[in-house]
């Protein structure tokens, strides 16, 4: 299936490893312009250097917290100034740190609100009149199934996130009647190294190993085993194409079934 991603222009943050490394990826082979964010320049510069590699799409480099309330902007611009347009927009933050209630004081939680919600807000907002130009104009959150399931010792995200997805379908309403598309991604277990760090954390709490505590994770899928990466970016590209012209405010766990409610 031919997605229509040939020389459509692509930010997406987030993107030195990771699920935004793997969408950015995707996005390439698809034939898509990208321009990928994160905070490490060294990071940033050895993901463009392997994406240009495999890929031999045009990718640029922007370096950034997103935490910081002037970077989203900055990001926007400089995307624009390269490429002169935007197309797809793929939001993407790392996670807060782990912990349960106890744990956080109110600066952790206003660092964590910082980057789990109002960095989403920030690069949406400064991206809409580029978008407003495009025909085919896609938005991406991404979020994580604890939206929907929260995860143990992973309070702050399981509280903050949940805010994107309401900003997400709040914006797809809106959004709508000016053909931009706004979907969310709900990530579940994925072999990253995000997900090898907390479960290093669990394996710490426990008194077992991080291939232990793999093992029972992916036990919880009927699937039997983790995401990867690539699966993931697969989704995430369809979702964002001119493919799914007709998919908006759709929140969609890639879970492998760990998610065993109904609704």
């Amino acid at each position: 299936m031919d997605l229509g991603l040939k020389d459509r222009i692509a930010l997406v943050t987030g993107a030195s490893r990771g699920l935004g490394y793997a969408t950015a990826r995707q996005l390439l082979l698809e034939g898509a312009c990208v321009a990928i964010n994160s905070r490490s320049p060294e990071k940033l510069a050895k993901a463009s250097e392997s994406l240009k590699a495999e890929t031999g799409g045009t990718v640029i480099t922007l370096a950034g917290d997103m935490a910081d309330p002037d970077v989203p902007e900055s990001l926007v611009i400089q995307t624009i100034r390269h490429f002169g347009k935007l197309d797809l927009l793929v939001t993407n933050t790392g996670g807060p740190p782990a912990g349960n209630f106890e744990s956080f004081d109110d600066s952790a939680w206003e660092k964590a609100f910082n980057l789990v919600f109002l960095a989403h807000v920030r690069l949406i907002r400064a991206a809409l009149p580029h978008l407003r130009k495009s025909d085919a104009a896609s938005v991406l959150t991404i979020t994580s199934l604890s939206t929907k399931q929260p995860i143990p010792n992973l309070i702050l995200s399981n509280s903050l996130r949940l805010g994107t997805i309401g900003l997400t379908k709040s914006l797809a309403l809106e959004l709508g009647p000016e053909g931009i598309r706004v979907n969310s991604i709900l990530p579940g277990w994925t072999i990253t190294e995000r997900v090898t760090d907390l479960l290093g954390i669990r394996a710490k709490n426990n008194g077992t190993s991080i291939e232990e505590e793999s093992r029972k994770q992916a036990a919880e899928s009927p699937l039997g085993r983790m995401a990867t990466p690539e699966e993931f970016a697969q989704a995430a590209v369809f979702l964002l194409s001119p493919a799914a012209s007709y998919l908006t405010g759709v929140m969609l766990p890639i879970d492998g079934g760990m998610y065993r409610a109904t609704l």
